[in-house]
């Protein structure tokens, strides 16, 4: 994203105005973790900045914003085109004008000098219409970034969630990162970076170290149910078999077989 500076500023307004929000958030969570137990405390991290960056209406509010900024100074530019031609027109002819018509030359220029520096003022100073214009559009973003974190940590169970775009942090498992998850709450296209985050969790030496001992003890559970096979009953004893009936023949089929 392109740096809008003011035209007799260094600093970047963008930062500055993301800057008091960003306080704002990172105060909430100085608070957060100073009232919990830190032995209750599941902390994770998000990164602000990939999310605006991805962040459609954020982008569409950051062209709005370039845009007034190039009207105005397109702005001031003429009016210092105009101060510009006054000086050269007044140096050309400072000895034959009079000196009503060279005091009133002064004049005019001591005004538009003073119109340019006031209009500059008004839009890009501290508190003025760039600032304003930046709280009108870019207020409403940050509140549903802001809400989507929120969600996401509370189904995750996190505790804290620390910004990793204005805290530096030396290191933290990639496992631990909701950007992704926050992403997808926003209806961002994520896709690309949970493939990149995936591969980092996977061969972050941490993570193996500590999946190990889960999956030996995984398969000790496996192969002691394998041994452990089901013993008969000792107290249910096993029914006789009967014997076979021989079927005996009718006596008084025999009878009538008997001649008389």
């Amino acid at each position: 994203m392109p740096l809008l500076r003011h035209p007799h500023r260094s600093n970047n307004m963008m930062d500055g105005w993301n800057g008091r929000w960003r306080m704002a958030v990172v105060l909430a969570m100085v608070i957060t973790c100073w009232i919990q137990p830190a032995s209750a405390q599941k902390i994770g991290y998000v990164s602000t900045d990939a999310i605006r960056d991805k962040y459609e209406p954020n982008k569409i509010a950051i062209q709005r914003l370039e845009q007034y900024v190039t009207e105005w100074r397109e702005d001031l530019a003429l009016k210092q085109k105009d101060i510009e031609e006054l000086e050269l027109e007044m140096k050309k002819n400072r000895l034959i004008w009079s000196d009503q018509e060279r005091e009133a030359k002064e004049k005019e220029l001591e005004d538009k000098r003073r119109e340019r520096d006031k209009i500059a003022k008004e839009r890009f100073e501290p508190g003025g219409e760039y600032d304003k214009q930046a709280e009108a559009l870019l207020n409403v973003i940050w509140e549903k970034i802001y809400a989507a974190i929120q969600k996401v940590a509370a189904a995750e169970g996190y505790d804290i969630v620390w910004d990793k775009s204005t805290q530096p942090l030396i290191y933290v498992n990639a496992k631990y990162d909701i950007t992704v998850k926050v992403m997808k709450e926003l209806g961002i296209d994520s896709d690309e970076l949970e493939r990149k985050q995936q591969d980092i969790i996977d061969n972050d030496p941490r993570n193996k170290r500590q999946e190990e001992p889960r999956r030996r003890k995984s398969r000790r559970s496996s192969a002691a149910e394998e041994k452990e096979e089901p013993k008969p009953d000792a107290t249910i004893k096993s029914v006789p078999t009967p014997d076979p009936v021989t079927p005996q023949p009718d006596s008084t089929k025999q009878e009538k077989d008997i001649p008389r």
